[in-house]
């Protein structure tokens, strides 16, 4: 099996998803050069920070095209927190930055309210919508994983929402579309559950990769 890229476009959680993988011993390595790409089984784009610096650097870093590219191939893909919300239009924190679109909708800022203080931060429950993504196998509806972000995803394409979770408002926090998987918690941050999905992914591209 070739290798699973981590997308290193200059900001993003690149050690921690790393560190994952190594432990569940995945066959993963960071991906500096879009060059690189076409080496790749699978791609996980990870990201933290602000919406229009990733798709600033993604630009910058040659990677915005390669990326569409491989998601319109329908090539496995994993996309982590800023990862999942740039696969959308827009962005209400980076208005004059257009998104990758390959998903519609918008990034919204949370409303917050009483006892809701943003940005979220720490443990929250996953509802499982599509309960047969091979990201959820073995998963239970409502486990608990680890979110940190201020911004949901508002898609209103229903049939590509996997998992819904509740922070004032009920929000998208998973999607899938056929080989195409972005969630926006970090799964490398949320224990066993978490380490369950990235194993789970790693088992899909490996049976991909042999059909």
């Amino acid at each position: 099996m070739k290798t699973i890229g981590i997308v290193d476009y200059g900001m993003g959680n690149l050690g921690s998803v790393t560190n994952a993988c190594r432990f569940l011993g995945l066959p993963a390595s960071i991906v500096t050069r879009a060059s690189d790409v076409k080496a790749c089984e699978a791609l996980i784009l990870p990201g933290v920070g602000a919406f229009g610096d990733c798709m600033r650097h993604l630009r910058s870093h040659g990677f915005e095209e390669p990326i569409r590219e491989w998601i319109a191939a329908d090539r496995p893909f994993l996309g982590i927190c800023l990862g999942l919300q740039v696969l959308l239009e827009r962005s209400e924190e980076s208005p004059d930055d257009p998104g990758l679109g390959v998903l519609p909708g918008v990034v919204r800022r949370f409303p917050g309210g009483p006892g809701l203080k943003v940005p979220q931060i720490g443990w929250n429950q996953v509802a499982l919508v599509q309960q047969d993504c091979p990201l959820f196998d073995g998963i239970e509806d409502g486990s608990y994983v680890y979110f940190v972000h201020s911004f949901y995803v508002d898609c209103p394409d229903a049939g590509v929402v996997a998992g819904r979770t509740s922070f004032g408002i009920d929000y998208t926090s998973a999607v899938w579309r056929g080989n195409l998987f972005a969630v926006q918690f970090h799964p490398e941050k949320s224990q066993q559950i978490g380490l369950a999905m990235l194993n789970n992914f790693g088992r899909y591209v490996k049976e991909e990769a042999a059909v």
